[in-house]
């Protein structure tokens, strides 16, 4: 018998993204704090907030009993206003996750399941060089925990027992995964931190467990993740940054010129990050996308020949180091 009242339907998605929303902004100074990865621009925990935020902003008055489809809406507003590497990849992780979901009124074990590993899929992919040690780790740590969670299960797996196992699972997946981000990366080695869009990811999937359990989040345990106590400096200001712009916009792609345009943005930049935001028609999707660059011109350039881009943003790698 499971311990815990659950709560598996629309009020607990919308309730785990106000959560996430607070969380957020709360631990938004310390997960700036630690950002050096992939650029220490101190900006990771202010773009998971803002990113977070569109999302939650979206589905304010909405009403539905559609759990994928509730939270597809706040999946699209969040890739349409996310912020960095760290806010796109929420945004990719979201609308994965909303897509098993769609035409269902409750959460099961293996709705979870099966979003958690559609989720992984969309945000591995959404990278032309996916990275271990980062909110990546998080997101197939938890991926995994469920299915094999799922797998050996001795009792209903449609059962809210099952479900809870799932989560207690998920839960200590992603401290032992933010955990190992400190020994995987060069620059998260030297720094002596974890990855700071891996606790970003973990704030966001403790208060997914907590709001299904409708209990209160406990965060005393990141006290003990490298660098993240409050007494710690801001250990970004001591790295070296990179200089460029990071260029982010929206474009209406077949596969093939998504393909093509992600090749090339790939040969002049780095941290290029490409997801479909939703289906225009039968091959042609609105893209997310965002790259680093030396400068910006050059990388619009490429993209103005594939499509018309919008909702451009073009911000200094550098601006956030004080």
């Amino acid at each position: 018998m499971t311990p815990h009242k659950l709560d598996t339907s629309v009020r607990a998605i919308r309730e785990w993204l106000a959560r996430s929303v607070k969380s957020l902004g709360n631990h938004s100074d310390r997960l700036n704090a630690i950002n050096v990865f992939p650029v220490a621009d101190g900006d990771t925990g202010s773009n998971l907030y803002l990113t977070a935020r569109a999302g939650h902003d979206a589905i304010s008055k909405l009403e539905s009993d559609d759990i994928g489809g509730f939270l597809e809406v706040a999946a699209r507003a969040s890739m349409e206003s996310a912020r960095g590497n760290s806010g796109t990849l929420l945004a990719v992780f979201l609308s994965g996750l909303s897509e098993p979901w769609s035409g269902h009124e409750r959460l099961t074990a293996p709705l979870l399941a099966l979003g958690l590993e559609r989720a992984k899929v969309r945000s591995w992919s959404a990278l032309s060089e996916p990275v271990e040690g980062t909110m990546l780790s998080v997101i197939n740590a938890i991926s995994l925990a469920a299915g094999s969670t799922l797998a050996h299960l001795k009792t209903d797996p449609d059962s809210r027992a099952a479900l809870d196992a799932v989560l207690t699972q998920m839960t200590q997946a992603a401290q032992l995964a933010v955990r190992g981000t400190e020994s995987e990366l060069p620059s998260l080695i030297k720094a002596g931190v974890v990855d700071a869009g891996a606790v970003g990811m973990l704030i966001i999937i403790d208060e997914l467990c907590a709001a299904i359990r409708s209990e209160s989040t406990d965060f005393e345990s990141y006290d003990d993740f490298h660098g993240y106590r409050l007494q710690d400096p801001h250990i970004h200001l001591t790295e070296e940054t990179e200089s460029g712009v990071e260029v982010m916009c929206t474009v209406s792609l077949d596969a093939l010129g998504a393909a093509m345009l992600r090749g090339q943005l790939d040969s002049i930049g780095n941290s290029v990050i490409m997801s479909p935001v939703n289906q225009l028609e039968e091959d042609t999707y609105r893209w997310r996308v965002h790259v680093h660059v030396p400068e910006a011109e050059p990388a619009l350039e490429l993209i103005k020949k594939h499509g018309d881009p919008v909702n451009i943003s073009v911000t200094d790698l550098c601006t956030n180091n004080e």
